[in-house]
Order: structure tokens, then C-alpha cells, then sequence
């Protein structure tokens, strides 16, 4: 089945290149990372996708973080 094995590909693609909010709090607290994206898809649902802003902004401060715990320099680049 071809559809089935593209929406394996496409579902991959997603789960190695997202930005990983949902497992660094599932980590973090101590809970499944699927109930995690189950609340934020529940959440959007209800409040109409304010939760989503919230996931990027938090993915954005994860992003954020990442890049300021390189000990760089100003001859780094």
C-alpha cells in the first residue's frame, strides 16, 4: 500500500524535524509525551489555536536557549 507507506514518510519527516516542545515537557514533568500533544491538539480545538502560539513561543525560547549555551565567541564565526 502506497498511501499507507507515504503517511509513515510524511509522519517521520514530521516527528524528526518538529521542534520538540511536547518531549522536552513530557521529560521535564514527568508525563507521556502523547498525552502532551493530545492536550495542545484539545486546546487548539476549544480556544480556537491560542495554545499553538504558545507552542511556538515556547519552541522559540527552546531555540533561543539552545544557541546561547554554545560558548562562542566573537573569532567563532
Amino acid at each position: 500500500m502506497k498511501i499507507s507507506n507515504s503517511i509513515k514518510q510524511i509522519q517521520q519527516y514530521f516527528e524528526a524535524h518538529a521542534f520538540g516542545v511536547c518531549t522536552r515537557l513530557g521529560d521535564k514533568m514527568g508525563v507521556a509525551t502523547s498525552s502532551i500533544r493530545l492536550f495542545f491538539i484539545y486546546a487548539s480545538f476549544l480556544t480556537l489555536g491560542s495554545p499553538v502560539i504558545i507552542y511556538l513561543s515556547m519552541a522559540f525560547v527552546m531555540n533561543m536557549r539552545k544557541h546561547l549555551r554554545k560558548s562562542s565567541t566573537v573569532w567563532d564565526f
